[in-house]
């Protein structure tokens, strides 16, 4: 499904409406709720909306299991990593328990290591089936999304749900859930906006099947459970 808008405030409102919306009633049904986010520009409006009023209210915060679709391996104190962007946008300001929320990083192991221990606070939180009830994505203008990127062997990742491996591009490490394991999740929200997301954004939703160049159409996105929010400018090729 692509959801298209002209205004990006009406964007991150229709995603935080969707992100309350599955909470609630995966809470209602369950007693929790599991979501792993985003990291990138996409997703910081949306985290700040959440943590306004009325948004804030309408969510069982106790309740929430908080993990990550990707992350840089890098201290949870550097710039450049998702889980302080998210901590400053939206978990400083919500009633959360610490030990419900699972940053993708921890000091004295290897990212290879620490991805199976990752996998395992999964298996352990997730639901019996390894079903997120929301993961929220971006999409890069060379069309990744979560540590799916153009030409690497992730790609091809169908045994493991987490995976930790160097980018050589990037020349840092990255740990990322798999495409199975995202691929089950109840519901997948895809956020991009901006006119240098067009070309990719066409590839990956009309253009040939060509998913080493174009990870994100390793999504399913002919499933009713994938909704694509993207604003004019991203969409303008379609």
């Amino acid at each position: 499904m692509i959801r298209k808008f002209d205004d990006l405030k009406q964007l991150d409102s229709e995603v935080a409406q969707l992100f309350v919306k599955v909470a609630q009633e995966a809470i209602a049904k369950t007693g929790r709720f599991t979501v792993a986010l985003t990291g990138g520009s996409s997703p910081i409006g949306l985290y700040r909306l959440l943590a306004t009023p009325p948004y804030r209210a309408q969510v069982q915060w106790e309740q929430v299991y908080v993990f990550w679709g990707d992350e840089r391996w890098v201290p949870l104190d550097d710039e450049r990593s998702n889980a302080r962007m998210a901590s400053e946008t939206l978990l400083a300001h919500v009633p959360i328990p610490k030990a419900q929320v699972f940053p993708m990083w921890a000091d004295g192991i290897s990212p290879e290591e620490f991805a199976r221990e990752y996998e395992q606070s999964l298996r352990d939180h997730l639901h019996p089936a390894g079903c997120f009830d929301l993961v929220l994505l971006g999409m890069g203008a060379d069309g990744h999304t979560a540590s799916w990127f153009p030409n690497t062997g992730v790609l091809h990742e169908y045994d493991k749900w987490v995976a930790a491996y160097y980018l050589n591009a990037q020349d840092m490490y990255r740990i990322t859930l798999t495409v199975p394991l995202i691929n089950r999740a109840a519901n997948v929200a895809v956020v991009a906006f901006g006119a240098n997301k067009a070309d990719a954004l066409y590839e990956v939703l009309q253009g040939a099947r060509n998913f080493e160049q174009y990870p994100a159409q390793l999504l399913d996105t002919d499933d009713a459970r994938v909704t694509w929010f993207v604003d004019d400018a991203a969409a303008g090729r379609l």
